[in-house]
């Protein structure tokens, strides 16, 4: 379970990494990628920020994911300089791409669809019986 302290910390890397990533973005020249932060879960220890990022468009979620750990050092840099009244130490940063999304799309498409389980029960795999 998160303390209110994990939760606080979260709360600020999440708005200062969404700021940097998207500052990144710009100063590159990449138009037409938008990347927002959905969550940072940072661990007890305070040691390690897992970032949870939404890619749009979906496509180039895991282009943007390998280029982000190729610079995480200059982005953990740029994050410690801003956070340097708030936190002693600077956690580690874990990028995650998070599809939850995606997922729930998915989901809304199948239901509205010709994919639907319930009209369509051919679907579905069968149940064996053993």
């Amino acid at each position: 379970m998160e303390t209110n302290r994990q939760k606080k910390i979260g709360g600020v890397l999440q708005k200062d990494l969404a700021e940097i990533l998207n500052n990144n973005l710009r100063d590159a020249g990449i138009n037409g990628i938008l990347i927002s932060v959905s969550k940072v879960k940072v661990t007890t220890d305070l040691s390690i920020a897992k970032a949870y990022l939404s890619v749009f468009p979906q496509k180039h979620a895991n282009e943007i994911l390998s280029e982000l750990n190729e610079i995480k050092s200059k982005i953990k840099h740029q994050m410690a300089l801003r956070t340097k009244n708030q936190l002693r130490k600077m956690p580690d940063l874990s990028f995650f791409i998070d599809d939850s999304l995606e997922y729930i799309e998915n989901i809304e498409k199948s239901m509205k669809g010709d994919e639907d389980p319930i009209n369509n029960p051919d679907l579905l795999e069968r149940r064996k019986k053993s």
